[in-house]
């Protein structure tokens, strides 16, 4: 365990993080925050005609709203708890400092109801991001607790609108109310899908778009298991970026395999007529499921794609392969005897999955020594295996990495903070340790996260 006193370990485990904390508590008594989440339960039609009770969101009587803030800009954020248990915010694909990351006791205390905490951003990356709960993850998430970030381009690309969609399942029955959220022997599996597909809370919306305009599609994933494979039908369209960061050349928007945490742009030249519609769609064992469908109205602006400006990448270092020390994760089953302990931030009753034959045992003021130490600056090959028959969404906290190979298919040298490792695959990935405090490494299929396939990574100077 640490060597280090439980305060220290709230603040990220170093003066740094407690430093930066304080700050940010002395500017929140100086300035109002840009904009106020609310953490509300409220009751919400999802399904038509029924009327879900006990949902939760960061808005008092809709979805969580979509954040919107600017690259390399300040931009503060008060996040007050009014449900009736303790909660958290995570910034999703963000590199911001330790103490702002949101995770219980590692970087923070949890926020106990009716509290109020200031998360202050400001990100050197441009892109599409999400905010969720990382207490109580599983059920806060579940029951609606996820909402899209956008950092907007210093250079403004081109479009002429830009449309989120948060796209995730909720598990209800015919009624239109919560059925169980998971189910155990399928925690040890794959992960429990829903069985309400929506975006933005509703099912199949129809957006009616600007004929012959340039629209943004922001595509993220917010479910808290499904691995889905999407396509875009209708209109020109091209995939721009993934998990934030600009391709090398865009790509069509067919076939596109996003896993719970990862993102998608897709930039839509709208067609020039009414009927001419596009339609998002995931593909099912039943066939071309629709989740969306654009619809153009109005004379047509005759916009072309190539009119648009391309994305600027993102200032991510780049790791030196050459001296990179390498560094291996083994994802896989749980060792017999490990059970998970109380936690004030939830517990799902059992542990099936480990890192290096570790499980997380559960968010608490002791948890276990990080995975692997790191020296800031320094860079790193990350060698992932998954032994399991199960896909797994890896997802880093603070830092992005670069794909670099895999024994089991050609991947491309994407940057991201979420890789998508499949079964029994193993990848590496590299990154620069540039981000100093402790940073949560977990799969994002939430059961999975929360029955012990979650660890950490230290940078210390």
């Amino acid at each position: 365990m640490f060597g280090i006193s439980r305060r220290e370990l709230l603040l990220g485990g170093g003066a740094t993080a407690a430093a930066s904390l304080a700050s940010g508590l002395a500017a929140s008594r100086a300035f109002a925050a840009d904009l106020t989440l609310p953490v509300s339960t409220l009751d919400h039609s999802i399904v038509p005609g029924t009327v879900t009770q006990g949902m939760m969101s960061f808005a008092p009587d809709g979805p969580p709203p979509v954040i919107r803030m600017r690259q390399g800009e300040s931009f503060a954020i008060d996040v007050a708890n009014g449900i009736d248990e303790a909660t958290t915010v995570h910034w999703h694909g963000l590199r911001v400092p330790n103490a702002m990351d949101g995770v219980p006791y590692l970087t923070q205390e949890p926020v106990e109801p009716g509290g109020r905490v200031r998360y202050t951003l400001n990100s050197p990356d441009a892109g599409t991001y999400w905010y969720h709960p990382h207490c109580n993850t599983l059920d806060q998430m579940a029951r609606g607790l996820t909402g899209l970030l956008v950092v907007e381009d210093a250079e403004d690309p081109g479009f002429d609108r830009d449309l989120p969609l948060n796209i995730r399942d909720f598990r209800l029955g015919g009624d239109g109310q919560f059925i169980a959220l998971f189910k155990a022997r399928n925690a040890a599996r794959g992960g429990t899908l829903g069985t309400v597909s929506t975006v933005n809370w509703q099912t199949e919306p129809v957006y009616e778009l600007p004929a012959g305009s340039l629209v943004r599609l922001r595509l993220a994933v917010t479910d808290v298991t499904r691995v889905g494979t999407y396509d875009l039908d209708g209109g020109l369209a091209q995939v721009i970026a993934l998990d934030s960061n600009p391709l090398p050349r865009p790509v069509a928007p067919k076939g596109i395999v996003i896993a719970p945490g990862q993102r998608a742009d897709i930039a839509l030249r709208v067609p020039d007529r009414e009927e001419e519609t596009v339609r998002l769609t995931l593909r099912t064992p039943a066939g071309p499921r629709t989740l969306a469908t654009v619809r153009p109205v109005g004379a047509s602006a005759r916009r072309d794609l190539a009119e648009l400006r391309p994305l600027r990448p993102n200032p991510v270092p780049e790791p030196d392969l050459a001296n990179a020390e390498t560094v291996d994760f083994l994802f896989g089953w749980s060792p017999e005897g490990d059970e998970p302990v109380p936690s004030f931030c939830g517990s799902l009753g059992y542990t099936f999955w480990s890192i290096n034959r570790v499980a997380w045992q559960g968010d608490t003021p002791s948890p276990v020594d990080p995975l692997a130490v790191l020296k800031q600056g320094r860079s790193y090959i990350l060698r992932l295996r998954n032994e399991t028959q199960n896909d797994h969404p890896i997802h880093l906290h603070g830092m992005s990495f670069r794909l670099l190979r895999s024994d089991k298919r050609k991947i491309p040298p994407l940057v991201t903070d979420t890789a998508l490792l499949r079964s029994q695959e193993t990848m590496e990935v590299a990154l620069v340790a540039d981000n100093p405090g402790n940073w949560v490494f977990h799969c994002h299929v939430i059961e999975h996260q929360k029955t012990g396939l979650t660890g950490y990574l230290r940078v210390e100077a």
